[in-house]
């Protein structure tokens, strides 16, 4: 993208960006009236910044259209920025939205004779295969992760594995599907990711945007 287009900053749909709307008044960002209307199909939007659009993406895609430039910043989960690791993000900021955790869980009954301090191997069902095996190999467990998108706690009881990973925030999920947590591998909020070319060759403007943020984080009102 070219300096004279406007910067990009990627939203995640879903529950974040609900809890984002705040945030982004408080930055001093009123985006066009498409943009709350949960009918519509448009998923780029303009604010009253002229040099400042938002597209909404899947949040697990947030983190890659910030990497390779498709958008210049983007609201992304700690644990999406963990699985891929792109070397051309930079996420300066935490914005304390979307807390939660990511767990290891397994069976209430399996649980109850299970020491996780004696894995050697194990078969985990998640969406987080890398950051799963780069946890496990640091404590020398080698995992072996099934790759699944969703409805993760029905894997232990169709015997696809015996654990997952996955994020957990109240337990709610866990517990009625008879599933306990067993491990905590990280504490998870979204953070504010932007793309390190970007950095540098726009930077008054990426800085600019990274304070209006952090003002925003810290409660005051642009």
């Amino acid at each position: 993208m070219t300096a004279n287009q406007p910067l990009i900053l990627a939203l995640p749909k879903g529950r974040i960006l609900g809890e984002a709307r705040p945030l982004l008044a408080r930055a001093g960002v009123v985006v066009e009236s498409d943009f709350a209307d949960p009918a519509t199909r448009k998923l780029r939007f303009h604010t009253n910044h002229p040099t400042l659009d938002i597209i909404t993406v899947r949040s697990f895609d947030v983190a890659t259209f910030v990497a390779f430039g498709g958008a210049h910043l983007g609201v992304a989960g700690s644990d999406v920025l963990m699985e891929f690791d792109f070397a051309e993000l930079y996420a300066p900021l935490d914005l304390k939205l979307g807390r939660c955790r990511l767990s290891v869980a397994e069976s209430e009954e399996l649980s109850d004779i299970d020491d996780p301090r004696l894995w050697s191997h194990i078969r985990i069902a998640t969406k987080y295969p890398n950051l799963t095996r780069r946890h496990f190999a640091a404590r020398g467990v080698q995992a072996e992760c099934i790759k699944l998108n969703g409805a993760m706690e029905l894997a232990p009881q169709l015997g696809l594995c015996r654990r997952i990973v996955d994020l957990v925030s109240t337990g709610a999920t866990l517990k009625a599907n008879g599933l306990v947590e067993v491990e905590e591998i990280a504490r998870i909020s979204s953070r504010l990711a932007v793309n390190r070319a970007a950095l540098k060759t726009r930077a008054a403007e990426m800085h600019g945007w990274i304070a209006r943020f952090q003002a925003a984080v810290n409660g005051q009102a642009a």
